[in-house]
């Protein structure tokens, strides 16, 4: 056995970047563990990262190329792959144009920077991402309110915190880890938990607000209407960074705390209480979660809450919600190149005219690209690439995605394992794990930092998504480097730093400066923070935030509800799962090997459910089943469930999509979705639920 060298790198297994330290002996990586001198996890590090090694050595990991000859999986060299797939790609803009090929990801991997390189310079408009109902919605509506997206300053010592539809230290979402929100916690800060289910975080909460779901841009209206009732407000604040205030008064008054109770079940008394208590705390952050985001009100919803950090004077205040400073690299729009798609181009892109706040974050909302492969309106879709994504189990209406992605003429897959969606390819490209990867991590988010990801080993065939992009791209005539390594180098050079100096500094850190709108304004067209925004109302939206009732509820559709009459929460979050990843990982699968659907239980009762028993849940769309879990944390009327669930296991093509996969109860019909990004209502439909027959518990449905 050789010496163990141990190598620092970056977590990539959720939205990481927790620092890890690597143990490597003979090629092979052992073991890993939390870094201690990371600057953002402090040697923490969850399940998921912890898992990495199961992930990595998995028996059924595709380690190599593979292309499908007559149904079957057959290897390839990845010379064969790269010209295989150019050939096509060359062949579909000859005959019809760049924009019949579609470009996806899923959450992402660190490599959307390459991806979009990619996509722009080939000439599509037409990228497929999760960012239309998750966080880059966030991202983009937050852009045109005030100029940045706000992030929780926890190392500021916030006195009170407003945990929004998020778990952090389940989850540790995008910018955030939950050691920070646990350390602020600890030294004595009030928590507000606003979320429609009692978890961890609302049991440590000073106040709980349960919330209907869907309704939150309702609750944050309420809000507001106390704070302004009560004159709890920054008076200065308001009268010198706000425009559109008495606008946004006007429609604040339409919202008093009984028509918001009515809306979302919260009593009146409890919304003012909290409100006093986030407004009069000082300083005071929110934090929300995707929740907010996967419905009709996302880019509203964000847009209030954006209001309600400016309007208690907490945007860019330490402890407040801040608008961090980058580290001096390149960004990821500017190596994307995003110019060099041309404005002929961007004309051409798939429902830009129904969703111009999506469309100017560069993304397609993934009905318009079903509805192109399946209708043939308003072009048809020819080809795709799409690279750690399975959109058959994580996109709504999963049914549509299937048969849209099994239509299309021509789909290349770059993933680790032979997911549904992988299975549907025609090529198939082996990529890196994190710890087969160099990159500047982190450099997407907004939280201050950069992180090196060294590579720790290589495994196999497997290439690391931003060399295949690279490699791809030069196939395809682009301009790229020659290395990964040197691409980093240009990336880095605004630091004066090299990838070889980089990966021994570790990360590097934005030199944080608050309150700086007081210098400059804030980066939107009036200079302030827009509560009537300005691009809204030239692109004939409603500038001023509103509530708009979700579209398949108990008051929306009062006779579909006599048939389905619970509201299911879909989505709930776990310590093991990412989205639909790592179920075929043996120690997250022994903590969660069932798919779970919380249920209340009087309303358990009811329906003859008992714990542990498989239950049907069933919408319009579909029927799928999971493993009952009774908890009275939950309302009545609503049922909690698991999303991404396929089963690995199951070794046929499908892979058991179709059993557990909450998406087939989602909707996706362009009257659900908001309609100015695009976002999907993933989280809230009318729903019925009833025991499986006594030995059904197997997962054949």
């Amino acid at each position: 056995m050789g010496e163990i060298k141990q190598v620092r790198t970056a977590c990539r297994n959720c939205h990481g970047g927790c620092g890890v330290i690597a143990h490597v002996q003979d090629g092979k990586v052992i073991k890993v563990e939390g870094d201690p001198e990371s600057p953002i996890s402090y040697g923490t590090l969850c399940s998921k990262g912890l898992s990495v090694t199961q992930m990595a050595y998995h028996p059924d990991r595709v380690l190599y190329p593979m292309k499908k000859v007559d149904g079957k999986w057959e290897r390839i060299t990845w010379d064969q792959a790269l010209d295989t797939i150019a050939e096509k790609f060359k062949k579909v803009i000859d005959e019809h144009g760049p924009e019949y090929i579609v470009v996806g990801q899923g959450t992402g991997r660190d490599y959307e920077s390459h991806l979009y390189r990619f996509a722009n310079l080939l000439g599509t408009p037409n990228v497929l991402t999760a960012g239309h109902m998750c966080y880059v919605s966030r991202v983009a509506s937050t852009l045109i309110t005030c100029g940045n997206l706000p992030i929780c300053d926890y190392r500021g010592n916030p006195k009170c915190i407003v945990m929004w539809g998020c778990n952090p230290q389940w989850s540790n979402p995008d910018e955030y880890k939950g050691v920070d929100f646990w350390k602020a916690y600890k030294k004595g800060a009030k928590l507000i938990c606003i979320d429609p289910r009692k978890g961890f975080v609302a049991k440590k909460a000073d106040l709980w607000l349960q919330l209907r779901p869907g309704t939150d841009a309702a609750l944050a209206l309420g809000f507001h209407h106390v704070i302004l009732e009560e004159e709890l407000y920054d008076k200065e604040f308001v009268e010198n960074y706000i425009h559109g205030w008495e606008a946004f008064k006007e429609r604040v008054r339409e919202y008093p705390l009984d028509r918001v109770q009515d809306i979302t079940w919260v009593d009146k008394g409890l919304i003012r209480k909290a409100a006093r208590m986030y407004a009069t705390t000082k300083p005071a952050c929110i934090h929300w979660g995707v929740p907010t985001e996967q419905t009709i009100n996302c880019a509203d919803c964000t847009r209030i809450m954006t209001g309600l950090m400016a309007a208690t004077g907490n945007l860019d205040a330490p402890g407040g919600n801040v608008l961090y400073v980058n580290p001096p690299t390149r960004t990821v729009a500017e190596f994307a190149r995003h110019r060099d798609l041309s404005q002929e181009q961007r004309a051409k892109r798939l429902g830009g005219d129904q969703f111009k706040l999506g469309a100017r974050v560069a993304f397609i909302n993934p009905k318009k690209a079903w509805d192109s492969i399946l209708t043939g309106e308003p072009y048809q879709l020819k080809a795709g690439i799409l690279c750690g994504t399975n959109p058959v189990v994580t996109r709504a209406n999963a049914k549509e995605a299937y048969q849209a992605l099994k239509k299309l003429e021509f789909l290349v897959v770059i993933d680790f394992f032979l997911t549904p969606t992988a299975e549907l390819a025609d090529i198939f490209l082996p990529a890196g794990t994190w710890l087969e990867q160099n990159h500047v991590a982190d450099n997407w988010k907004r939280h201050g930092f950069v992180l090196a990801r060294q590579k720790c080993v290589e495994i196999g065939e497997a290439w690391q998504d931003h060399k295949i992009f690279m490699e791809l791209g030069k196939r395809m005539g682009q301009p790229w480097w020659d290395t990964v390594e040197d691409a980093l180098d240009w990336l880095l050079e605004p630091a004066g730093l090299t990838w070889e100096e980089f990966k021994k500094k570790g990360w590097l850190q934005g030199e944080m400066v608050y309150s700086k709108y007081k210098e400059r304004g804030f980066s939107t067209p009036t200079g302030k923070v827009e509560l009537h925004s300005t691009v809204l109302e030239k692109w004939g939206y409603d500038p001023v935030p509103k509530y708009t009732e979700i579209p398949e509820s108990p008051y929306s559709k009062p006779e579909l509800a006599k048939k389905y009459p619970f509201i299911l929460n879909a989505g709930l979050r776990t310590p093991t799962f990412f989205h639909s990843a790592n179920r075929m990982l043996p120690w997250l699968r022994e903590i969660r090997p069932d798919p779970i659907v919380e249920i209340h239980p009087e309303t358990a009762e009811k329906c003859g459910i008992g714990e542990g028993d498989w239950v049907y849940i069933e919408s319009p769309r579909g029927r799928i089943k999971e493993r009952a879990k009774l908890n009275d944390g939950i309302d009545p009327r609503v049922v909690v469930a698991e999303h991404g669930w396929w089963y690995p296991e199951i070794k046929d093509e499908g892979h058991g999509w179709d059993i557990s996969n909450a998406n087939i109860l989602t909707d996706n019909a362009y009257e659900t979705l908001d309609p100015a990004i695009g976002s999907t209502n993933l989280r809230v439909c009318l729903c019925n639920i009833s025991p499986v027959d006594k030995g059904g518990g197997e997962k054949a449905a």
